[in-house]
């Protein structure tokens, strides 16, 4: 599949010449994000899918770079942290191929689309696209297809006046088996739906994130398992 992936992109970019390179926006992606050292910040999470059950949730996300994270939470947790704290080098930590696909617009803004092929077999990812901000180099949106058959789709807000690239709002979009749902989705599960029914999942997890603390030194005791 990988390869296949690989050949039909690599006949893309023949019959549609690049007018960019996708590794050099990529690397300023990473370059941008590298601005940010650490931080903390309140999440509040919501989840709309049909086969759970749960309140609106309050968190709170503790960074620091490379890829510290701590999450703390009194109540449920649909994502595991590494969905909550998003950040592009989940995408882009592995060796992999990128392709420039085409311009495009999000949301006004015009954005550069990527697809960026793992080239390592533990990613339970088969290729990603990413819409790239052309100006400020944020990723907007996002879409991965799955080995396990599902895909995902992330949707991100920022806020102009912050200087960071942090975002202000994500949309988690996903459709994917339910018995192969990613560790840490938990819940109060409703069994009343047929076995037909359950083979599919579908759903929406609504994160809005407020109070950033950047930059101001986090120890790394805070990101030490208690026992």
């Amino acid at each position: 599949m990988k390869i296949l992936l690989i050949l039909l992109a690599i006949s893309l970019g023949v019959s549609n010449p690049q007018k960019k390179d996708p590794d050099h926006i990529l690397d300023e992606v990473k370059r941008t994000f590298n601005k940010v050292q650490d931080y903390v910040v309140d999440v509040n999470i919501k989840v709309d899918v049909d086969f759970i059950k749960a309140p609106e949730t309050k968190a709170t996300i503790y960074f620091k770079q490379p890829d510290k994270v701590h999450f703390e939470s009194e109540s449920f947790a649909m994502l595991p942290k590494e969905g909550l704290d998003f950040s592009p080098m989940g995408f882009l930590k592995e060796k992999y191929t990128a392709i420039y696909e085409k311009a495009d617009t999000v949301d006004g803004y015009k954005t550069d689309v990527i697809k960026v092929i793992p080239l390592v077999d533990e990613t339970n990812v088969v290729l990603t696209t990413l819409w790239i901000d052309e100006s400020r180099y944020i990723i907007r949106k996002v879409q991965s297809t799955l080995k396990m058959g599902g895909t995902f789709a992330i949707e991100l807000k920022y806020d102009n006046s912050m200087k960071y690239p942090l975002p202000s709002s994500m949309i988690f979009t996903f459709n994917i088996e339910r018995m192969n749902l990613p560790k840490g989705m938990t819940g109060e599960l409703n069994e009343n739906k047929s076995k037909d029914e359950k083979k599919k999942t579908t759903g929406k997890v609504y994160v809005t994130y407020s109070n950033y603390k950047v930059n101001k030194g986090i120890p790394d005791s805070v990101f030490e398992e208690k026992k």
